[in-house]
């Protein structure tokens, strides 16, 4: 199911939705730690009532949970909202190891039992969207009331096209690191912004950051996943990711799919207001009706 063609009625109901928000103030955020299964200390920010239904963040590759910040304070005025920093991102611990989808997967697993046994609205972005696949692959979606899966591969066909390979002298990761922030929008958020998110993305260990590059698992890994379940989800992407994202909503009998055109690979940050009251609406219609 395609809901691209109520862009603009999402973008209304989001003026709408802001200045409720606005009206009924969102939850003062707090900082949480856990220890995960393995021994590893996990930070995750907390916000709304711990009674409400809970929507769980998980950002991308060496991102930090506050770049969730806007839904963090939309989502909080009427749910229980976590966004986790997963380990070596943000104010987790950098941990030895455990860069890979098993271990990602059980640190999910472990923030899940800390919240109690009420089934999550799951979200994961780009890495994220591997994370939370990972989780399901692993502990299946009883713990799950739905997904949403943002801008990344879901191992549907067609294969992402590759990277070109760089054949000229290895960028120092510092300015790597910047240069990939700065591609993540389209509409940039702002020098101070900018300059803050790639200092919280240099966190993560350059060792680390390649692993997480570079998961050892086959594609067919999380079409598994996404396919194990029935719980509704919802697949948000570009234009690059049209061709899988059709092909979900066809075949997938609880899935449905937006293509964004007009946003970069931040795009719950570039149009906050029309990506909010898209899950907004998913959650009203499909997830907690």
């Amino acid at each position: 199911m395609r809901l691209r063609h109520f862009r603009h009625a999402l973008r209304v109901a989001a003026c709408v939705g802001l200045l409720l928000a606005g009206i009924s103030a969102a939850r003062a955020q707090e900082n949480r730690y856990f220890v995960t299964s393995d021994g590893v200390r996990l930070h995750y920010i907390e916000a709304g009532n711990p009674a409400a239904k809970t929507i769980v963040f998980v950002p991308g590759w060496t991102m930090p949970a506050w770049i969730w910040q806007q839904q963090i304070q939309y989502f909080s005025a009427r749910y229980h909202v976590i966004a986790l920093d997963p380990r070596g991102q943000g104010a987790s611990e950098i941990a030895a190891g455990g860069y890979e989808p098993v271990r990602r997967g059980d640190d999910i697993g472990d923030l899940l039992a800390r919240l109690g046994p009420q089934p999550v609205m799951l979200v994961g972005w780009s890495l994220g969207v591997l994370d939370a696949l990972a989780y399901v692959h692993q502990h299946g979606d009883g713990r799950i009331a739905g997904l949403v899966l943002v801008d990344n591969s879901v191992g549907e066909e067609p294969a992402p096209t590759p990277s070109p390979p760089h054949h000229g002298p290895k960028i120092p990761h510092d300015i790597a690191m910047d240069r990939f922030v700065r591609s993540m929008f389209r509409k940039p958020p702002g020098e101070a912004y900018l300059e803050r998110l790639v200092q919280a993305s240099l966190v993560t260990p350059e060792p680390a950051s390649r692993a997480l590059l570079s998961y050892p698992v086959p594609r067919t890994y999380w079409r598994e996943a996404v396919y194990s379940t029935q719980k509704p989800v919802l697949y948000v992407v570009r234009p690059g990711l049209e061709g899988q994202a059709g092909n979900l909503a066809r075949k997938h009998p609880a899935a449905e799919s937006v293509v964004v055109r007009d946003a970069g690979h931040a795009l719950f940050v570039d149009d906050a207001a029309w990506f909010d009251a898209l899950m907004q609406d998913f959650i009203h219609r499909r997830v907690w009706p």
